[in-house]
């Protein structure tokens, strides 16, 4: 029912079920009515405050002058096939695996302490299943001995490419980490089997699985700042802000849509490190809503997680520390202030104006507060989309029918519910909420 309740609470952004503000124009004297938004992140047209409250805290950690990489670590596809039963497991796993490996490349081939902020993106161009996650690496950070702040340097000692570690070594570090837990949640009866995964209940089928995934080459890509120039953190944090919320495909790549079908525009194949040319793609209406809903997570799984030094527990110890990194490349820094391009920053939400002429002279008028989601999505509601409805009552009968027997949940509604509602006085056709009226006094005082 998770994917359910996400796709109706979208179903309902900004319209009446929601509650709103009503606005009258000083202008032209019409109303406009501005319903409240579902909030779900998984929401196209929500959750803009949250992206924009990421933006700033991530920011916060960057150290000014400082070389930032962003460091991609990717699964194979049949791990992210069977991502789609066991989120939790494979995305605690994945993150994990990817620290380990990042932490302990960093220590020991650079000698100083690691830090990450690391972002989980399960699709790919074609909103396929395709689970990976970004990371942002200082490429400086305290000494692991004695004092002051390291900056991570090449062994062939090339200044004029920024270095992070050596990438062979890391993507073997992150496969046997992956691999190695992956055994463990198999050895613990942690991982669920079905579809096209069901095969791998065999203990000899899942063997020769990770047979061949110890011969696989993993990838993990490492994408240095730009070639003689300051690195721009900043640019991979507005990255990874972006598909922080709002599902796996923005409105700008949707080329058309009907209920047939879907066209967008989506890369051919996936180029590790680089990017190919979008060309249009098209799904009938039931595929692609399919693929968007494989992207759908448990309330309770957390995308953003930083690690090392980035952590909760030893942030502020390590932000003590690195202030002297600001001093290291400080020359380099102003130098290359006055020539740095612009970086994107959250926008400014737009103004409200009048629907009708275009008037920012608008007075709130009135209100209807946001109902709580078990109003809204009850099974008495009048608001909840039928075929929500639908399912959610065929759950009902379910549970019902296992607890007291098969049938007891339609002789219920046949002999009890049916006859309690025919007693209530029924409600007059289109009658609808209205807002709570403000007067005059109550607008000056608020605004």
């Amino acid at each position: 029912m998770s994917v359910q309740s996400v796709l109706a609470k979208i179903n309902l952004c900004r319209t009446r079920a929601l509650g709103g503000r009503w606005f009258q124009c000083d202008d032209c004297g019409e109303t406009t009515k501005l319903f409240n938004s579902c909030g779900d992140r998984h929401c196209p047209g929500c959750s803009g405050a949250k992206r924009a409250d990421f933006n700033e805290k991530a920011s916060q950690l960057i150290t000014p002058g400082a070389d930032h990489f962003q460091v991609v670590f990717t699964v194979p596809e049949i791990i992210s096939t069977l991502a789609l039963a066991n989120r939790h497991e494979i995305a605690d796993l994945l993150f994990g695996s990817a620290w380990k490996a990042l932490s302990k490349t960093i220590e020991t081939e650079q000698g100083y302490e690691p830090a990450a902020m690391m972002v989980l993106h399960t699709w790919n161009q074609q909103l396929a299943a395709h689970w990976h996650v970004h990371a942002l690496v200082p490429g400086v950070g305290p000494a692991l001995e004695g004092d002051g702040v390291k900056q991570a340097t090449s062994p062939w000692g090339n200044p004029e490419r920024a270095y992070l570690v050596d990438a062979i070594n890391l993507r073997s570090a992150y496969r046997k980490a992956f691999l190695r837990g992956l055994r463990s949640l198999y050895r613990r009866g942690k991982l669920s089997f079905g579809g096209s995964t069901e095969h791998l209940q065999n203990e000899v089928e899942w063997n020769r699985l990770l047979e061949g995934l110890e011969q696989q080459e993993w990838v993990s890509h490492i994408e240095p700042p730009p070639a003689n120039d300051r690195s721009e953190a900043s640019d991979v944090v507005g990255y990874m802000t972006r598909y922080l919320t709002g599902g796996p495909i923005s409105d700008h790549r949707i080329v058309s849509a009907s209920f047939n079908e879907v066209t967008f525009l989506a890369r051919e194949g996936n180029a590790t490190g680089g990017s190919r040319e979008q060309v249009p793609l098209s799904l009938s209406g039931e595929e692609f809503m399919l693929r968007w809903c494989l992207h759908i997570q448990p309330p309770q799984l957390t995308k953003t997680r930083c690690f090392g030094g980035w952590s909760n527990s030893r942030r502020e110890s390590y932000q003590r520390k690195m202030k002297d990194a600001c001093e290291v490349s400080a020359q380099r820094d102003s130098e290359a202030t006055a020539a740095a391009p612009e970086t994107d920053t959250p926008s400014e939400p737009p103004q409200r104006c009048c629907e009708h002429c275009g008037s920012e002279r608008l007075r709130l008028v009135g209100q209807q507060p946001k109902p709580s989601w078990s109003e809204v999505l009850g099974l008495d509601s009048q608001h909840s989309p039928w075929w929500y409805a639908e399912s959610q009552e065929l759950e009902e009968e379910r549970a019902w029918d296992a607890i007291m027997g098969e049938g007891f949940y339609e002789f219920y509604v046949e002999n009890v519910l049916r006859p309690v509602e025919s007693a209530r006085e029924p409600l007059l056709p289109g009658l609808e909420a209205e807002p709570v009226a403000l007067g005059s006094d109550w607008y000056n005082d608020s605004f």
